[in-house]
């Protein structure tokens, strides 16, 4: 029985030892880790040479070989996402490397100024508000929704250094950070949108604009400035919020233009005059003294 145990316990220990050397090999020579982390690479290398030496001089301790394997399967490596964009920093940010969907993501190690950033790579929302000036100092209140994906990471992270946090992990939780997006949209997106915005606005008559063609002028000239930053606008929603003279005010020009259609100009300001005439209505009560007789 104990022969039995024995030649199991030796099995797991020689597979898993197997394992552990094919999955050093792949990782260092076909997931790019050299690439991307050259001196942990040959460590890990280094370090499989000398396990291996070790198991072979040392393989009558078995259950001491088969702990110290045990805690190495455990110390596994993170792989980046398809839904991830992994980028990584060994000098504190100054340069970042990109790893690809798959590739092996390296560990920090005891360098201190190593970074490891996952941005996402998926469409996500976003929002602006504003005041704008447009045609004839019209002045409006702009809400712009839009859907955006981050397309190229480097040019992303080079204006949004601060989502940098030091040796996250890709499977954390906090790997993506929501609100740390929110601030990255405000910093990089918004900002140029509202350029872009106010200045299309300045040339648009609110009675005459038309609001799909504002918004696709509005997205194609954002997009030419937020390309070599890495973002792509995906679509784009305008709300124009008025005060209430200005709605009057687009009322009034709208119905006459029907009127002078129906070639009835004149009828169309009566009606106008009379209508800006009784915007008030006051009504008065009065009671008749009615004489009392003696």
């Amino acid at each position: 029985m104990k022969t039995i145990i024995k030649s199991s316990v030796i099995l797991v220990v020689f597979t898993i030892l197997l394992f552990i050397i094919n999955s050093v090999f792949n990782v260092v020579f076909y997931d790019n880790y050299l690439h991307n982390n050259l001196f942990l690479g040959i460590l890990m290398i280094i370090g499989t040479s000398l396990l291996t030496t070790f198991i072979v001089y040392n393989f009558k301790s078995f259950w001491r070989l088969f702990t110290l394997i045990l805690i190495l399967t455990l110390q596994s490596c993170n792989y980046a996402k398809s839904n991830q964009q992994v980028v990584i920093s060994e000098d504190c940010g100054m340069n970042w490397k990109l790893i690809n969907s798959g590739d092996a993501v390296p560990k920090g190690g005891l360098n201190m100024c190593y970074m490891k950033v996952v941005i996402p790579n998926y469409p996500m929302q976003g929002e602006s508000k504003f005041i704008s000036n447009l045609k004839d100092r019209v002045r409006a209140s702009v809400h712009v929704d839009y859907d955006y994906s981050i397309t190229d990471p480097l040019a992303f992270i080079k204006q949004a250094k601060y989502l940098g946090k030091a040796n996250t992990s890709a499977d954390s939780t906090e790997a993506l950070n929501d609100s740390a997006f929110e601030g990255a949209e405000n910093m990089v997106i918004d900002k140029r949108i509202k350029d872009v915005a106010k200045r299309i606005f300045l040339n648009e008559d609110m009675v005459e604009l038309d609001q799909s063609d504002i918004e696709a002028k509005l997205l194609d000239e954002s997009n030419k400035i937020l390309a070599p930053l890495g973002v792509y606008l995906n679509f784009i929603t305008l709300t124009f919020d008025l005060d209430e003279q200005t709605r009057q005010a687009i009322d009034v020009s709208t119905a006459m233009k029907i009127y002078q259609s129906k070639g009835l100009e004149e009828v169309g300001k009566q009606v106008m005059i009379e209508r800006a005439g009784a915007t008030k209505i006051i009504v008065e009560n009065k009671t008749e003294t009615i004489p009392v007789k003696d």
